[in-house]
């Protein structure tokens, strides 16, 4: 594996930690409102996010681009977007009509891509993909921070703000994922009719 792909790995392995913590004192409610869990949190959110940036220059800088690392990184993203939204959608903060549809989005690209590597095609981020993931990323954002009010008990007017706000920008990397998923049926058709 190149430096690239490691980094990329590193979220594969934050993404169940970070689940985890999120609903330990769910699981364990004698441990109190476990505070030390928001910082936590963001921390995982944070050096998740920052890997999906650093992957991506390690390997232009080492010219260690791969036909596996156009795969592997939108993998890993989707995997860590998806635990962070599954989360969100459990306590509420997201609806989960939403999630159902980016979980249709992510599914039929993994399915495109295996048709389109079938075909000895590698089928790598598109830029509305890259515009949709930033918006995801955004969204956990907002997501997390109305997640750390209700634990911080910062008052339920404030709470209900953020959630309007996380479910806003949801929406709309929902909506973007839809765009981004048309693009890439629009190239897989095209690449059908050549064959």
């Amino acid at each position: 594996m190149t430096l690239a792909d490691k980094i990329t790995s590193s979220r594969l392995i934050l993404a169940p930690i970070f689940f985890i913590i999120y609903f330990l004192p769910r699981f364990f409610p004698a441990l109190g409102p476990a505070l030390w869990t928001i910082p936590v949190l963001w921390i995982i959110y944070l050096v998740s996010e920052f890997t999906d940036l650093f992957d991506g220059i390690a390997a232009r800088k080492k010219g260690e681009v791969s036909d596996f690392g156009k795969l592997y990184d939108p993998f890993a993203d989707t995997l860590t977007q998806i635990t962070f939204f599954l989360c969100f959608v459990a306590d509420g903060i997201l609806p989960s009509f939403l999630f159902l549809v980016v979980l249709y989005r992510e599914f039929s690209i993994l399915f495109i891509r295996n048709l389109m590597l079938k075909r000895g095609v590698t089928l790598g981020a598109l830029m509305s993909g890259k515009v949709k993931t930033v918006i995801y990323i955004v969204a956990v954002g907002f997501a997390l921070l109305a997640s750390s009010i209700i634990r911080l008990d910062l008052g339920t007017e404030l709470y209900r703000w953020s959630v309007i706000v996380a479910k806003a920008v949801f929406a709309l990397s929902v909506l973007m994922a839809v765009i981004s998923f048309l693009e890439y049926f629009s190239i897989f058709l095209k690449n059908t009719d050549k064959k």
